[in-house]
């Protein structure tokens, strides 16, 4: 597997994670399907991004600042958004953002292989 996969992958389960605890806060229950699903996208561009710098960058600390790094700005875009409809709520989608991006850029500098590679053995 290489290392786009590998963080499209991990973006999706962990974007899936992070928008299932949102049910923690009862007023976001009525909404859980479509947060989830957003969460899960977010996740998916993270892991996508953060993989592709994988494959340029073989570098865990720049890998996880990468991915922290565009899991805030992503998470930033949701906040935004949820702060015109009211009470704005940034830390709560920022954090797990932060965390879900960091996690993200971690594990597609470790796991898969680099395109290269892949095509040296064929």
């Amino acid at each position: 597997m290489n290392k786009i996969l590998a963080g499209l992958v991990f973006g999706l389960i962990l974007g899936a994670i992070d928008g299932a605890t949102a049910w923690f806060y009862p007023e976001t229950r009525s909404v859980i399907g479509g947060i989830m699903v957003g969460s899960s996208i977010k996740g998916m561009l993270v892991g996508l991004l953060a993989g592709w710098f994988a494959q340029k960058v073989q570098s865990t600390l720049w890998g996880v600042v990468v991915g922290s790094v565009l899991g805030l700005l992503f998470a930033y875009a949701v906040a935004a958004m949820d702060a015109t409809k009211g009470k704005p709520h940034y830390l709560e989608i920022m954090l797990p953002g932060f965390l879900v991006g960091a996690i993200v850029g971690f594990l597609t500098q470790r796991v898969g292989t680099p395109r290269l590679a892949e095509r040296r053995e064929a």
